[in-house]
């Protein structure tokens, strides 16, 4: 406890001139007056990103079948980490629980489409009974999947 009272002591013994550094200004209180907020500039119109080309390479056989495996697991709630890397098992480990009710809530798997490859993945449009959707997967050399990703469909 003396090392904190110690240290406590030299910021109030610093000089002035270190004090002297900060700026300081005023803004208008405007939680007590809606007239008193200054008016804001109108923010620009959100530009859409280009649309990252697919590559027509086929599919492996092996991703359109971990895919529809996965998305089974995770109707079931038991998503299988060993069939994933280390690293993508770690990061899913804290999300498998919000996932779950997610794809649950998308109902019975209807198709499964190839759209194409980006970055080293394959898209796939996933429909579901209720729900439209977009997923990429990637696997290792060694069949383990590397990456796993979903969003609403484009």
């Amino acid at each position: 406890m003396k090392p904190l009272l110690l240290a406590a002591a030299l910021v109030l013994l610093a000089p002035a001139a270190a004090h002297a550094q900060v700026a300081a200004g005023t803004l208008p209180n405007t939680f007590d007056d809606r007239a008193a907020r200054p008016a804001a500039a109108p923010a620009p119109a959100p530009q859409a990103a280009p649309a990252a080309e697919l590559s027509p390479e086929p599919a492996s056989e092996a991703s359109e079948e971990t895919l529809r495996e996965i998305v089974a697991e995770l109707q079931a709630g038991e998503l299988d980490p060993g069939r994933m890397t280390d690293d993508l098992a770690a990061r899913l480990s804290g999300q498998t629980a919000a996932m779950t009710p997610v794809v649950q809530g998308f109902g019975a798997l209807v198709s499964v489409a190839f759209l194409g490859s980006r970055d080293g993945l394959d898209v796939f449009n996933v429909i579901f009974a209720a729900a439209e959707t977009q997923w990429m997967i990637g696997l290792t050399p060694e069949g383990r999947v590397s990456a796993l990703l979903f969003r609403p469909a484009e």
